[in-house]
């Protein structure tokens, strides 16, 4: 059997993709390499966070891996292009794969591929929830063209394709997941602690504890979810794990309300986080175009507390079951949800076991890695068929 030379290409090394790519160096039908535009240092890597920092997960083991610029080096666009072309021509790759289209590189990928012979995959994050002139939707359906198939991450993205045109037949399912197995282990080794990690944090022993993870920015809405605590039962408390530039209106507002700031919290310790807290809320408006926190807690056994607005809400939260969803927006709504969360306290464990049972069975890295595979194959085989009936 061939195996196919897949050349992924991204901005940067990011957490949650480079288990994706561990997953797919291991398959034995693939000859993996990743192309990266730049390596942070931790001042590039703090941008958003509030912080300078380095992740303290591994982000470059397991895959072979390309950079044209030495670590901590700023961005070279016209060097990335050029070291991309050099990179394609010596890989000589049967199928590209381009995380998005939102930088250079991204977008020269599949140009660069094309020449090269080599069929284009995407996985974008687009849905159908942010209001587009129809100038962007046209140009969009005209850029969806360049692609030999599209990776859908969840029901909203796949909408968003179809409505831009893409044929059904070109939308290969790659849900967003994170490692699943390793949150779920670090969680469940953190329960002898809980009571201790749970006072260094600032929650009270017998507080039902709703979490908040994520950048302090306008789109998470964290305000929301502090000012929804003016109406939540006594028995609530809101642990707020981030940083970024709300930060200094998030503790003002949070003044004389049940809510505890744990500031930012390195992606190597967030297992034994989500297992101090009970639910997960995630109050985002629209530009939270997925919501991997809500991966995250899912697989330390935690139901969440998700706006309908939220990327990934359609995909894993079932009402009742491994959640609950509000009206984006809607403090009123939401605080309403967190009351009826909190009187639901005994109901948490067993809801937040059936939403780790879903994230494991729909959203785990090998059934991403599954359908890159399914995927390249199919494109690949056309474009043979292809050139067979031409020639």
């Amino acid at each position: 059997m061939t195996r196919l030379r897949l050349l992924a290409i991204a901005t940067h090394p990011i957490q949650y993709q480079a288990p994706w790519y561990r997953a797919l160096a291991a398959r034995p039908e693939l000859d993996l390499e990743v192309f990266f535009e730049h390596l942070p240092g931790p001042r590039a890597q703090g941008v958003g966070f509030g912080v300078p920092f380095q992740w303290d997960v591994p982000l470059l083991d397991g895959y072979r891996w390309h950079c044209p610029l030495a670590p901590g080096a700023p961005r070279a666009r016209g060097a990335a292009l050029a070291a991309l072309a050099r990179r394609i021509a010596a890989f000589r790759p049967h199928v590209v794969l381009a995380t998005g289209w939102h930088s250079a590189v991204l977008a020269a990928a599949p140009t660069l591929a094309r020449r090269a012979g080599a069929r284009v995959l995407v996985r974008g994050e687009s849905n159908l929830l942010t209001p587009r002139p129809d100038w962007l939707r046209a140009a969009h359906r005209r850029w969806l063209r360049r692609y030999d198939a599209v990776l859908a991450i969840g029901r909203r993205n796949r909408e968003w394709y179809l409505a831009h045109g893409v044929d059904p037949a070109r939308v290969v399912d790659c849900p967003y997941g994170i490692d699943n197995e390793q949150f779920a282990a670090r969680a469940d080794a953190a329960a002898p602690r809980r009571a201790r990690l749970r006072r260094d944090l600032g929650v009270p022993p017998d507080a039902v504890c709703f979490l908040f993870v994520g950048k302090l920015e306008p789109k998470k809405r964290v305000l929301d979810a502090i000012d929804a605590m003016a109406g939540a039962p006594s028995a609530a408390h809101l642990l707020v794990v981030g940083h970024g530039a709300e930060a200094a209106r998030a503790r003002v507002r949070a003044r004389g309300r049940a809510v505890s700031f744990a500031g930012f919290v390195n992606q190597g310790a967030l297992p034994e986080v989500y297992h101090c807290a009970d639910c997960l809320v995630l109050p985002s408006d629209q530009r939270e175009t997925w919501g991997l926190v809500v991966n995250e807690a899912m697989a330390c056994a935690r139901p969440a507390v998700v706006g309908d607005r939220v990327g990934c809400e359609p995909d894993l939260v079932l009402p009742g079951e491994t959640g609950w969803v509000f009206p984006s927006g809607d403090v009123r709504a939401l605080a309403g949800a967190l009351a009826g969360a909190a009187a639901e306290a005994p109901r948490l464990r067993a809801m937040g076991l059936r939403a780790r049972v879903r994230v494991h069975a729909r959203h785990g890295i090998e059934i991403a890695a599954d359908a890159v595979v399914r995927a390249a194959r199919a494109v690949t085989s056309t474009h043979a068929r292809v050139v067979r009936s031409a020639g």
